[in-house]
């Protein structure tokens, strides 16, 4: 299983996209690990997490070599891109990331995380946008499966908000490959 950074401005719900993937792969039976980064960027500066999702033991919880980047500003990509493995996965926002010239060797899929929680009018939504446009690479687990995680989240939390559901397949069916364009 990979090695994830979800990375993104403080507020941007990136540590909580994180923990939605560390619970959903605990709640199918895998090791994981979740490590927050974080500082004055609960005041709109950067924040991430490192997250490890395995069959089997996990020996360190530190992310070296990134499977999967979740990048939801610039300032995220410029910083971990470089630390993608060969054929990893970036999964951008395209709402706030414009004209990045990407490397070949990774393979990049965008999606208007801000604009389509807007639309939906659930603004702190993006995060879960994000997480669609993540299902659809089916590198994870597979769309129903973190869909269902998303809900077990947050009605763990006792929050019901039936628009997250609506903002993950939105983030599912608007995914593009942009390794394509």
């Amino acid at each position: 299983m990979p090695d994830i950074i979800c990375a993104g401005f403080g507020g941007q719900g990136v540590l909580t996209a994180g923990l939605i993937l560390a619970k959903t792969g605990m709640n199918n039976d895998k090791n994981v690990t979740w490590i927050p980064s974080y500082g004055s960027e609960m005041r709109g500066g950067t924040a991430n997490c490192n997250l490890k999702i395995s069959d089997g033991r996990i020996a360190s919880p530190f992310v070296k070599k990134i499977d999967i980047l979740l990048a939801m500003n610039t300032p995220s990509v410029e910083k971990f891109e470089p630390m993608v493995r060969e054929g990893g996965i970036v999964v951008i926002n395209e709402s706030l990331i414009k004209n990045w010239n990407f490397r070949d060797d990774i393979k990049v899929v965008g999606v208007e995380a801000t604009a389509i929680a807007e639309w939906i009018k659930n603004p702190k939504g993006a995060n879960i946008v994000m997480l669609g446009a993540l299902a659809s690479t089916e590198k994870l687990f597979e769309g129903s499966i973190m869909l269902s995680g998303v809900n077990e989240f947050f009605r763990a939390k006792g929050k019901n908000n039936p628009l997250n559901s609506v903002c993950f397949r939105e983030g599912m069916n608007k995914a593009r490959n942009l390794n394509e364009y």
